[in-house]
């Protein structure tokens, strides 16, 4: 029992250590195993940044405007994941946008130099995801970032479990291994346990919109590449929250 409790530690610490830039313990050691049973805890990652979000944004907002506020907050959880999956949203547009055969579009993907679809795509998902915040009622704003952070990570692990890792390395390459009944079940109620905080149709409607993106986005995987990499998991996680974020603001309008 106690090292499967010590393993779990491991495991949640190496989602925390891969998916943001927070410090973990230097006890907490590194291998590919490791990383791929980290996956059950991606929406617990989702938690720490929407949550750190949330306090950030209920904290400020008692000195400064809502408007400030909110980019308070999501200026937070850039610096705590280090742009990590916008990075894989605008690589990924990249790609994508740059079109022809799937080996093209890998190579594109991989350039480390940004291109001009990849930069309107991450200004335009920053300014989408703040007026999208913005139509959402203040005081809901909290449960909004919470939820919206954890499921739009469910949605990553979605990708993980219905497709295949098409580079032959990459950073996501320990990732690619399916994840079993028991991890998925597992983060799905990690993901739907802020939802509770959120009125019930909003969320459902949230749900829906997410998952609807992510299966939009899976088609688009499938049909240029054949399944997905790394930047494909950033881009289903920004996607997901933005539509996330529209659910919840199409139920308050």
């Amino acid at each position: 029992m106690a090292i499967a409790l010590h393993n779990e530690v491991v495991y949640f610490f190496g989602a925390v250590r891969f998916f943001t830039r927070l410090s973990v313990p230097a006890w907490v050691g590194h291998s590919p195993e490791a990383l791929e049973r980290s996956t059950r805890y991606l929406p617990a990652v989702g938690l720490i940044v929407g949550g750190s979000a949330a306090l950030c944004f209920t904290l400020a907002s008692r000195f400064w405007p809502v408007s400030l506020a909110l980019l308070m907050s999501m200026a937070l959880t850039l610096s705590m994941t280090g742009a990590f999956h916008e990075d894989g949203w605008s690589d990924m547009v990249d790609g994508f946008g740059a079109g022809g055969e799937k080996a093209r579009i890998l190579e594109v993907m991989k350039d480390s130099r940004l291109g001009t679809f990849g930069a309107l795509a991450l200004a335009l998902m920053l300014v989408v995801k703040f007026f999208l915040l913005s139509g959402i009622p203040a005081p809901r704003l909290p449960a909004a970032l919470l939820a919206g952070h954890a499921f739009s990570r469910l949605c990553v692990t979605l990708i993980l479990r219905s497709m295949d890792y098409v580079r032959f390395e990459g950073k996501a390459k320990p990732l690619s291994t399916h994840i079993g009944d028991n991890e998925l079940v597992f983060a799905a109620l990690t993901a739907f346990l802020p939802l509770f905080f959120l009125p019930f149709r909003p969320a459902a409607i949230a749900v829906f919109f997410a998952l609807a993106a992510t299966c939009w986005l899976a088609r688009a995987f499938k049909r240029h590449i054949g399944g997905y990499t790394g930047d494909c998991l950033g881009a289903t996680q920004q996607l997901s929250e933005a539509a996330f974020y529209l659910g919840v603001s199409c139920a308050f309008s």
